[in-house]
């Protein structure tokens, strides 16, 4: 108890500190594609992470900023524990800037919410293990990657392989309202599909064409049918282009579909449905080719028993901070708690600051939140330390 209630005293000492560094973080714009900024943030965080039990290892990305991981020493020996988050952000410069306190416990800026505050959190607890001299015993994998919000493309193989024979994974995404900790995730897919016929002039020689987009009308009517809500699948058309003149048959027409899923077992039926949808629409035009391209982006996260007893290992962390311990309805929306938890690593998300408005310009974070929030992750680490 000597060690917990001296770190908890230390944690709220941090308070101004664990704000001031949030707020130092969120006046960078950190847009994906702006890797400079992106970088700007990462080098604070190289800064403020640079605790003498902790070993940091860069992982260079093309076309994105640098993801960072954080060891301590027995982490290779032990099964880790993972801290996920991201210092990427979804506005461009000058779209959404900076950071304001309302005067009411509220902080609005781009990525206070979302994730830059989840960060701070995890920096925060971690300070004050270090003073108490027991940091160097836990067995600890903090990742912060560069390209979550475009769905990590680059990250999720080093994600993966981080994740390999950890003990359990704690994603610090935005808080959500009452505290409530997120088991359950959908996956997300994306796909085009591309259909290739012959152009020819409708009224002269309209039967040597071959009408892309009628095949291709033929594949987004069979695509759409995938949809079933009593599963949690569905499929959207969101755009589609094709053809150049009304009076000429179209040689080329092309779409984008957005997919969800709830299981990795529907994941995969619904892509190999929607390939095959795609060639027997080509099939049905004669002289059209289907291209199909894409798949399953990120695998859903399951509630499975080990996440349920590491949710409800962390709600009891939780209540002793004063926070809710609610667990979130099935969320829409992915994250990389969705890329370690297929691996069999018990996730659990959403253990940020608490907030609302991410991913729009009303973005707010309660200032409140973030002292609790610490000290929720701060006594399930000493829960874990070795006796």
């Amino acid at each position: 108890m000597g060690t917990l209630d001296s770190a908890l005293s230390d944690v709220r000492a941090r308070e101004a500190e664990m704000l001031a560094l949030t707020r130092r973080w969120v006046e960078i714009n950190s847009y994906t594609s702006n890797v400079a900024g992106v970088e700007a943030v990462g080098a604070l965080l190289k800064e403020a992470f640079a605790l003498p039990s902790l070993a940091l290892t860069e992982i260079p990305a093309a076309g994105f900023g640098t993801h960072l991981v954080w060891r301590t020493a027995v982490a290779a020996s032990s099964a880790p524990i993972l801290l996920v988050g991201h210092h990427d952000t979804v506005f461009p410069p000058g779209h959404f800037e900076g950071w304001r306190e309302d005067g009411a416990g509220k902080a609005i800026g781009p990525g206070a919410l979302d994730m830059k505050g989840g960060l701070a959190v995890i920096r925060t607890a971690l300070a004050a293990l270090e003073a108490q001299g027991v940091l160097a015993t836990l067995p600890l994998i903090v990742i912060s990657v560069s390209d979550e919000e475009v769905g990590s493309p680059s990250s999720a193989p080093h994600l993966r392989e981080l994740a390999k024979g950890a003990a359990c994974a704690l994603v610090f995404e935005s808080g959500r309202a009452n505290d409530m900790i997120i088991t359950r995730r959908k996956g997300v897919g994306a796909m085009t599909v591309v259909a290739h016929g012959k152009a020819a002039h409708a009224g002269n020689n309209h039967k040597d064409g071959a009408n892309a987009i009628w095949a291709l009308s033929k594949f987004v009517d069979a695509a759409q049918a995938f949809t079933s809500y009593a599963k949690g699948i569905t499929v959207n058309v969101g755009q589609l282009t094709g053809g150049t003149s009304k009076n000429t048959v179209p040689e080329r027409a092309e779409c984008a579909l957005d997919l969800r899923y709830e299981t990795v077992g529907d994941a995969a039926l619904l892509v190999d449905g929607l390939r095959a949808a795609a060639h027997a629409a080509g099939e049905a035009v004669p002289g059209v080719r289907m291209e199909v391209t894409g798949g399953a982006n990120r695998l859903p996260l399951e509630r499975t028993d080990a996440s349920a007893k590491l949710r409800d290992e962390y709600a009891a962390c939780a209540a002793a901070a004063g926070l809710g311990t609610g667990e979130a309805p099935l969320l829409g929306g992915g994250s990389d708690a969705n890329t370690v938890a297929p691996l069999g690593v018990p996730a659990i998300d959403g253990l940020g600051p608490r907030g609302a408005g991410f991913h729009t310009t009303n973005e707010f974070v309660e200032l409140a939140s973030f002292v609790p929030k610490a000290e929720a992750l701060l006594r399930f680490l000493v829960g874990r330390l070795p006796a």
